[in-house]
């Protein structure tokens, strides 16, 4: 396993990140077995992944109370575990959003859910516009001073809504967000002409998220077949949406590459987004053994800067992200 600096923080995590949405019930597209689920998670930390990305919102509290079952017996101190709060935990007044209240009292509850007494990266999920970012900002910088959280973090939203929590966090003295999770991969570029740009610009990690765009890159589908049942984009619209003629050219190439370099498609996929000097460690979301190894022999790969070209150049990146190209 390789490791990395997180953004500007001295802190090492593994260059993949755990990602652990899949652990839970709910959908069709998740793993529904909790023991498989741990199972993933061990083999990931036996593999030397450190990092593991989890939110309270992902089946309510599942997720992270599987984190926590996984992790038993693993030495705390080796770990980086990262979790969100924003997203709708109860129904009713204070439910969700980045208050100061709903901040401090979802962070006990990811805290006894996760089996630790403290988070190393604790995210906001997505931005609150009805919430100032003073107040999120000072309800985290109290949680750091506590000893509960390490290091806050950012997902999702404009440049100018995280160049904005930055520079709040400059000029009052909060705690600054020191990584960021886009979606981010080959047919997903939208972010190259939003956050990524301020991200380099102020040392902050980049974590993406769907770096395989939903399972797409990883060759399962094809232009003009049919889509397997049980697979994701199955029952996932936002999966068939990305079923676009710019997107086919991208997987075409990807396809050729890897086979060129007796690799998969997935390998590929993630290590164009590795070979990006911005993007520290990307979320990978195995719901197998042989996927999970399958996405960490991706470390091996090396890709030309002739090869990155090909993969790039059916899309050029535009934000806001139009719905079809």
């Amino acid at each position: 396993m390789e490791y990395t600096k997180l953004g500007a923080t001295g802190l090492d995590v593994s260059r993949l990140c755990l990602g652990c949405m899949n652990f839970g019930s709910g959908e069709e597209w998740m793993m529904n077995d909790r023991e498989a689920s741990v199972e993933v998670i061990r083999r990931a930390l036996d593999l030397g992944i450190n990092f593991l990305d989890t939110a309270n919102v992902y089946s309510r509290g599942e997720s992270e109370e599987i984190v926590g079952e996984a992790i038993e017996g693993y030495d705390r101190s080796e770990l980086v575990i990262a979790t969100k709060v924003y997203g709708e935990m109860r129904d009713g007044p204070n439910g969700g959003g980045l208050s100061r209240k709903h901040v401090l009292d979802q962070v006990e509850g990811s805290l006894d859910r996760l089996g630790t007494d403290y988070i190393d990266l604790y995210q906001i999920h997505r931005w609150d516009e009805s919430t100032p970012i003073e107040e999120t900002l000072s309800a985290l910088s109290h949680l750091v001073d506590a000893g509960k959280v390490r290091y806050v973090g950012a997902s999702t939203m404009t440049a100018y809504q995280f160049t904005r929590a930055l520079y709040t966090s400059d000029i009052e003295g909060y705690e600054r967000f020191v990584c960021m999770q886009p979606e981010y991969n080959a047919v997903d570029r939208h972010e190259e002409a939003n956050l990524l740009p301020v991200c380099e610009g102020e040392d902050v990690g980049v974590i993406p998220w769907s770096p395989l765009a939903g399972g797409f890159l990883t060759g399962k589908y094809e232009p003009d077949g049919e889509v397997e049942e049980g697979l994701r984009a199955d029952t996932d619209e936002y999966t068939r949406d990305r079923f676009t003629e710019g997107n086919w050219e991208v997987l075409a190439e990807i396809r050729e590459i890897a086979a060129a370099k007796d690799a998969t498609p997935a390998q590929v996929a993630l290590a164009w987004l590795l070979h990006k000097p911005v993007v520290d460690a990307p979320i990978v979301g195995p719901r197998r053994l042989d996927h999970l190894e399958e996405n960490v022999a991706a470390l091996d790969l090396s890709l030309s800067p002739e090869e990155v070209e090909r993969i790039e150049a059916p899309k050029t990146p535009r934000w806001p992200a139009p719905a079809k190209d």
